[in-house]
């Protein structure tokens, strides 16, 4: 028998080919995704504390430098950003730190936009609503912030919306993916009365949809139906929309669990 008091367990645990994985911290992950620019991975730092005056002094050095301030969305703001949706994806960090990041960089942008008479242009427009009859809207909060983390408009319509209004705002903007959550299972069927009269109208976008009654297989019942499990899938999948395009089947490969 081994001795575990004289004997140190990691050489045991070599000798006998049984590897000891190092776990990293989340800050030693994020070390490994920062930009090497050091004035990048400033911005990038802040975005992943959640630090909205660190983010606004890491764009001032770039904006010294001679930087133009639309062009810190897509090249510091963006890609910060991505690191802690890397992060978020992997399981190293937590829902809120992705919504305290997003709030920082969200507060970036707002400060390029002060900085310069140029309007940014967003990726395209994505309609978000809570489901009719329910008031639920935590999940849907955090969807739109994601979204517009990513570069995306949003046309936030709120909680217990009617089905009617949802078609009206999509018919209208014209987004490239529309989005509905609900909690509770008698609200989630507006979901397919949304889709029956969106398909009435000729009007074939992806409808997203999740929360905690909704499925998988409720989702695949109604003609335009995208699942999203998690809130972060929405701009997953409306850069999938952007780089691919709108096939609810491709979609469904895509992001359905099969």
């Amino acid at each position: 028998m081994l001795d575990f008091n004289k004997e140190d367990i990691s050489d045991v645990l070599v000798r006998y080919n049984v590897a000891m994985e190092k776990t990293l911290t989340p800050d030693e992950a994020a070390e490994q995704l920062y930009p090497k620019d050091p004035l990048l991975k400033a911005v990038a730092v802040a975005i992943y504390d959640g630090e909205e005056d660190d983010v606004i002094e890491a764009l001032d050095a770039l904006l010294d430098c001679g930087k133009a301030p639309l062009s810190l969305i897509d090249q510091a703001l963006l890609p910060g950003m991505a690191v802690v949706s890397e992060l978020y994806d992997q399981g190293i960090i937590f829902l809120p730190n992705v919504m305290m990041s997003a709030d920082a960089m969200l507060e970036g942008i707002e400060y390029c936009k002060t900085k310069t008479s140029e309007i940014p242009e967003a990726k395209g427009t994505v309609v978000c609503h809570v489901a009719e009859g329910d008031v639920h809207d935590i999940g849907k909060n955090i969807v739109a912030a994601l979204l517009r983390a990513d570069g995306f408009n949003v046309v936030d319509l709120g909680r217990d919306v009617p089905v009617n209004e949802v078609v009206a705002a999509i018919a209208e903007h014209k987004p490239v993916m529309a989005t509905g959550t609900a909690l509770m299972t008698t609200t989630m069927y507006a979901f397919k009365e949304i889709n029956d009269k969106l398909v009435e109208k000729g009007i074939k976008v992806p409808f997203q949809c999740g929360g905690g009654a909704v499925n998988q297989e409720f989702v695949e019942s109604y003609s335009l139906g995208i699942y999203g499990e998690e809130a972060s899938d929405a701009a997953k999948a409306a850069n999938y929309i952007l780089k691919n395009g709108a096939n609810i089947d491709k979609l469904r490969d895509e992001f359905h669990n099969h």
